[in-house]
């Protein structure tokens, strides 16, 4: 020993990382990664096949964390034999973790009932088995380094691969390889892992053979998954679908499927129906015309939501519109909706009109940046399952609304069905008239939805258009009449205010919409 070293009272070895220790840290950054992202898929998919709710991401994500400290606990009585623990503990996690989007998509498909069960029971499972693999490597790692050094590297490794993980999975891996082959990818990351440390610890394995075919048969497994991955979607797409699909993908924000059937075509967005060809016409003639030709001479219109283009079609049938503003948060729906030939064939390439700018972002707040007054504002946002869009029908929204409506102008909103949302649609209309707008609510039946609702909202009170345009495939001046006019089980009732601090909608929808049989 030196005299610096005998100084600082260390020895070679405590002077600097030793490559194994180094090699442990890196598997520590990729089991943080791999874990985080087995916990955001199922929380992704609970969200597309339960609704896009609250209650889904945090029940996964308080089961997730729980079973980790299950798993914690039980690393206490792992004693002997460290690496070979750890190297199966990382194939279990692996195959499982790894599986579990794929099985969750078949479960939905050919075993809906039992897919709350199947979600649950693997979170419980992958996070037991992660909760393990941290406690496994401090202790291997304890062996060679100070506890507070340890905690630090253990903990700064960790929170790194969570980083990077939660920033891909939005941006890169859900759009780019969809949830299926991103789950796979990282459970063969997990079996990397485990490769790694049948290197490292390979004289410290009992039975060396028998680990090099697990982590072999592990890597095939999930290596056929990859390559398999397109297969086993649309195995599990065609079976729910039932129609065949046309196209599919995932974005950052929700899954896009449309399938062909001898109907048409019918576009799904994270597996609930959002259009059918065979009567889209009648939702989006009634949603469009009553506001449009109640105006008379509608100049600028805005549209916020609808990134199908089918409201913009609508809206463009009037010669004295001059701009369109089509607000749409997803540039996936926009992007497929005007290029691809069957989707602009739909629309009659509505999204391609020079007349026609497309901004993708976020509704509400495009309308506290935005300057400009509109006409005719046509809101055709998705319905309000969960707190992100029940902001959009929040007495907020609708005072921003209120400031973008000339004061001649008429804005409608897509309000779900009177007849099983009744409260819901009631709320919209009590909502929009706490701002100060005069609200006129109708209603509409489209066979692929039922009865369903809308509501005009304006500085003036409505007034019936002397006509309609021609080109109308259901809407006629006698038909809009009577589409203001409520039976006795749409009638209003007393209904509470939509806030941003209450959010009552989103509740009162999920109870309403829960009692119906899909």
């Amino acid at each position: 020993m030196t005299s610096t070293q005998a100084e600082q009272g260390g020895t070679p070895q405590e002077l600097g990382p030793r490559p194994i220790d180094v090699a442990l840290l890196a598997s520590v950054f990729v089991i943080a990664a791999c874990g985080l992202l087995y916990e955001l898929a199922a929380g992704a998919l609970a969200s597309y096949l339960l609704g896009d709710s609250v209650l889904q991401f945090s029940t996964i994500i308080g089961t997730y964390l729980f079973a980790m400290g299950i798993g914690s606990w039980l690393s206490r009585y792992f004693e002997d034999q460290l690496p070979a623990h750890f190297l199966r503990v990382e194939l279990m996690v692996a195959l499982v973790g790894g599986a579990l989007p794929a099985v969750l998509f078949l479960a939905n498909a050919y075993a809906p009932g039992a897919f709350r069960f199947l979600l649950y029971g693997m979170v419980l499972v992958v996070g037991t088995l992660v909760g393990l693999e941290i406690p496994l490597v401090m202790r291997i790692l304890k062996r060679n380094a100070s506890l507070k050094d340890l905690v630090s590297k253990v903990l700064t490794f960790d929170y790194l691969g969570a980083l990077a993980v939660s920033l891909a999975f939005p941006i890169v891996l859900v759009p780019k390889l969809g949830l299926v082959r991103t789950g796979l990818l990282f459970g063969f990351m997990n079996a990397a892992i485990a490769v790694w440390a049948l290197v490292l610890f390979k004289h410290e394995l009992r039975n060396l053979r028998a680990h090099v075919w697990a982590c072999a048969l592990v890597l095939l497994a999930l290596g056929g998954g990859i390559a398999g991955a397109d297969q086993l979607t649309n195995l599990a797409d065609d079976h729910f679908y039932q129609d065949r699909i046309v196209l599919s993908s995932s974005s950052p924000y929700q899954r896009i499927v449309v399938t062909q059937g001898r109907q048409g075509a019918r576009l799904y967005l994270n597996g609930n129906l959002q259009f059918a060809q065979s009567d889209e016409y009648r939702y989006h003639e009634a949603l469009v015309h009553p506001a449009m030709a109640a105006h008379g001479a509608p100049k600028r219109v805005a549209v916020l939501g609808g990134g199908d283009g089918m409201a913009v079609r609508e809206v463009l049938k009037y010669p004295s519109v001059e701009a369109v503003t089509l607000v749409e948060l997803d540039p996936a729906m926009t992007d497929l909706f005007r290029s691809n030939a069957m989707m602009t064939a739909l629309n009659g390439n509505a999204l391609n009109d020079p007349r026609v700018s497309i901004v993708n972002t976020d509704a509400f707040h495009w309308l506290q940046e935005s300057k400009d007054s509109f006409d005719v504002i046509v809101v055709d946002f998705p319905d309000p399952t969960n707190f992100a869009i029940g902001k959009l029908f929040t007495n907020s929204f609708y005072s921003l609304l209120d400031k973008r409506l000339a004061a001649s102008g008429y804005a409608v909103v897509q309000t779900t069905s009177p007849l099983i949302a009744r409260h819901s649609f009631w709320t919209v209309v009590q909502t929009i008239e706490s701002v100060g707008l005069t609200a006129k609510p109708y209603h509409a039946h489209v066979p692929s939805f039922g009865e369903w609702g809308f509501v005009l909202a304006s500085h003036r009170p409505w007034r019936e258009p002397p006509s309609l345009p021609e080109g109308m495939r259901y809407l006629t001046m006698p038909t809009m009449r009577l589409m203001f006019d409520f039976p006795l089980d749409m009638a209003r009732v007393p209904a509470e205010v939509n806030r941003l601090s209450n959010q009552v909608l989103v509740n009162t929808y999920e109870r309403e919409w829960g009692k119906v049989e899909h």
